[in-house]
């Protein structure tokens, strides 16, 4: 009889398990199909950028997309201070293929709602993703953040919010916050600001703290096509 019983737990559990696993695999394919609706995008906004080091000033902003993977932002001076290879740290490039174990990880609080979170591994041992955290919006089917960790280029996070584009799971803003540490200026570049100050030289301390990009996309235009030529 004890043996019977610790049977059936046994498989109520493990059927609780699967149950929850089917569960996160059906949102992810949910969220995905509602990113899989834009082929293509370009959009306009603004752009703050707050680096520990630098006085960065605002900056006027083009974005460009393109399935499966590119992204490009180009800003009116022509300079961006987001690290490179932090670009195609998006979502799409997280999502892409099916080449990673989706995993529970319960829920969790988040502003004023109720998130689910969800942890994806990579199949592939060399891959340069290590780990992605997502924290889903399961009523409307779009992440709200993702924690993404790389092999080459550090870790990231990605914060978003949403408005009239949720449809197409696109955000009307994005904070998207890194680690200075490994940060170099380009080699020979100087920085002048309207108002004559210099950029400071970095310290230690201060390049291990870590730094923000804030976007806030004022329009989208979507699946029109975009030239390969901006990217």
């Amino acid at each position: 009889m004890k043996y019977k019983k610790i049977l059936v737990v046994s498989t109520m559990l493990f059927a609780t398990l699967i149950g929850k696993a089917q569960e996160v695999n059906n949102l992810i394919k949910q969220v995905k199909a509602k990113m899989d609706k834009v082929n293509d995008y370009e959009a306009s906004g603004s752009m703050k950028t707050n680096v520990t080091f630098l006085k960065v000033p605002e900056a006027v902003v083009k974005i460009y997309f393109k399935k499966p993977n590119k992204l490009k932002i180009k800003n009116e001076k022509g300079i961006s201070f987001i690290p490179k290879g932090a670009v195609s740290i998006n979502l799409n490039a997280i999502l892409s293929g099916n080449n990673y174990s989706i995993i529970d990880a319960g829920k969790d609080i988040a502003g004023a709602g109720l998130l689910r979170v969800v942890k994806l591994l990579p199949i592939d041992d060399n891959a340069d993703i290590v780990l992605s955290t997502l924290y889903i919006d399961e009523a409307n089917s779009v992440i709200k953040k993702a924690k993404t960790t790389t092999r080459e280029n550090g870790s990231y996070e990605l914060d978003m919010t949403y408005g009239k584009y949720i449809d197409y799971g696109l955000p009307d803003k994005i904070i998207f916050t890194f680690n200075t540490k490994d940060y170099k200026l380009p080699k020979g570049v100087t920085f002048d600001f309207d108002d004559g100050s210099e950029a400071k030289k970095p310290t230690a301390a201060s390049k291990s703290k870590n730094s923000k990009a804030e976007i806030i996309f004022n329009s989208y235009i979507i699946n029109k096509g975009v030239a390969d030529v901006n990217f």
